[in-house]
């Protein structure tokens, strides 16, 4: 009981030792936690728009979110790109918890085509000086307008030796053929046409844009400079570089999935996220004929290495080859259909190299292969090009017709292994005798017969073969090396 007091004030110092010691502890966190710089990620688009560089902007984006960055920069200088990589990289930054400034950058790039979608698509859409915009008209891979017929002779300013209603009428012409450009000629045009002016009329009303300009980009391919884009409310800002751009743009209002939100920007620190490996050899790879042809090198490649065991180059570019392929297809829209018709195609095609069928197997093959080929990129803007196509059909055709042919020059020959290879071969005869003796055929003491008188070392050929008796007749002329008659070789 004396002790107690003393236990008391112990247990009490040590209490509050712990509490000073978590006291201290805080305030040494929080000042560290309020002094972390906030940051600005700062992407780089430069080239095509495409399978790589949309998975490139989405895996921005997502460092972006999960780093609990401030903005989001991308540095744009695209002549166009792919519809679908577009539509997802616009899914993406719609998406968005982090607000995307979608920058033309350095002076002279431009935002043509599928870059003016992104732009609109951007919370803050922004250019440097001498940059450009426009020409958003959708079109074919290989330069066919897919709204738009042939181009359009320019109406004649003269009108000398008209009339007004000569006058009226070319006007009237003129005005249908610009309306048929407008409004195009076909009806899978017009589909194409008014579903890409509802698109970039969606982006610009959501950000309060000019979306009659937006309408003539898409309908018309007409351009504007970073001024003009100013002055048309196409754009929201002209800087000349990242510091500038975040200087003017601090306390704007953004439209983001979640509401409207004030960017605060000032001071912001920028890290760069460029281009990897990844993107670099997806942006290869991911060419659909490039894919394609690595798909085929690879196949052959395999069945070279299994029906020739051991000599590894086959199989070990094959492998690789179809790896790079397969990492294609995982960012390409594949029809699977397409991709089974084509992989069967092949089989059959060397099915008919393994066990001729007259054809069937081959002729099936080419079909299937062709069919797959074409259907087996679901995007009309990937699809494979009609000539590889061709050219490589045209290969396994070659290869199936030089197969065929090899096994019609092998019917013909003669056997080399038993009693059929002994019909028609030259013997030696090792004594004279009339009707039955001995001869030497190919190294080997053989019984004979001869319906004629037979003298050592003539040569004789077989007719037939009677157990271990060959039947044999004079041959039509002497070899002209008996030595290696007598020693056992066929001429």
């Amino acid at each position: 009981m004396p002790k107690r007091p003393h236990v008391d004030r112990h247990r009490h110092l040590a209490w509050l030792l712990a509490l000073a010691c978590v006291l201290l502890g805080w305030a040494m966190v929080m000042p560290t936690a309020g002094s972390a710089p906030r940051q600005a990620l700062v992407m780089t688009l430069n080239g095509s728009i495409g399978p790589a560089t949309s998975d490139y902007f989405r895996r921005g984006l997502e460092r972006a979110e999960t780093q609990d960055m401030a903005l989001v920069v991308l540095r744009l200088n695209t002549p166009g790109g792919l519809d679908a990589s577009m539509r997802d990289m616009i899914q993406a930054m719609l998406a968005s918890s982090v607000p995307v400034v979608v920058y033309v950058a350095p002076s002279g790039a431009r935002a043509a085509s599928a870059g003016t979608y992104l732009l609109y698509a951007s919370h803050v859409a922004a250019m440097a000086p001498a940059t450009h915009l426009g020409s958003a008209t959708p079109v074919q891979i290989g330069g066919g307008l897919l709204p738009g017929g042939a181009p359009e002779s320019a109406p004649s300013g003269s009108d000398d030796g008209k009339d007004g209603n000569d006058a009226g009428q070319s006007d009237a012409k003129a005005t249908d053929s610009e309306s048929s450009k407008r409004r195009g000629d076909t009806a899978m045009q017009r589909k194409v046409l008014e579903d890409a002016v509802a698109t970039i009329r969606s982006l610009a009303q959501r950000h309060g844009r000019n979306a009659d300009w937006a309408e003539r980009a898409v309908r018309d391919a007409v351009n504007l400079t970073a001024r003009e884009a100013l002055d048309k409310n196409v754009i929201d800002v002209v800087a000349r570089d990242v510091p500038e751009l975040l200087e003017r743009i601090d306390g704007q209002q953004v439209v983001m999935a979640d509401g409207t939100r004030t960017l605060d920007t000032a001071g912001l620190a920028t890290v760069a996220f460029d281009p990897d490996w990844r993107t670099e050899l997806l942006s290869v790879i991911s060419d659909p004929n490039v894919a394609y042809f690595l798909m085929i090198l690879g196949f052959y490649g395999l069945v070279f290495e299994l029906l020739s065991p051991g000599a590894l180059v086959p199989g070990v570019v094959g492998g690789i080859c179809l790896l790079l392929a397969l990492f294609a297809f995982q960012v390409l829209p594949i029809n699977y259909a397409g991709l089974g018709l084509v992989l069967l195609g092949l089989a059959l095609i060397v099915g008919e190299a393994l066990m001729p069928s007259f054809g069937v197997l081959g002729i099936g093959g080419i079909v299937a292969f062709v069919a797959g080929s074409v259907i087996l990129m679901d995007d009309r803007n990937l699809a494979v090009s009609l000539p590889l196509i061709g050219g490589v059909a045209l290969v396994a055709s070659g290869f199936m017709l030089w197969v065929a042919l090899r096994f019609l020059r092998l019917r013909r020959r003669r056997p080399k292994t038993g009693q059929d290879e002994l019909v028609g071969a030259r013997a030696v005869a090792l004594h004279d005798f009339t009707g039955a003796g001995h001869v030497r055929l190919f190294g080997e003491r053989w019984r004979a017969r001869c319906r004629s008188p037979v003298r050592a070392g003539q040569t004789l050929r077989v007719v037939a073969v009677d157990g271990l008796t060959v039947e044999v007749e004079p041959a039509a002329t002497e070899p002209p090396d008996t030595a290696s008659s007598i020693s056992g070789e066929s001429p």
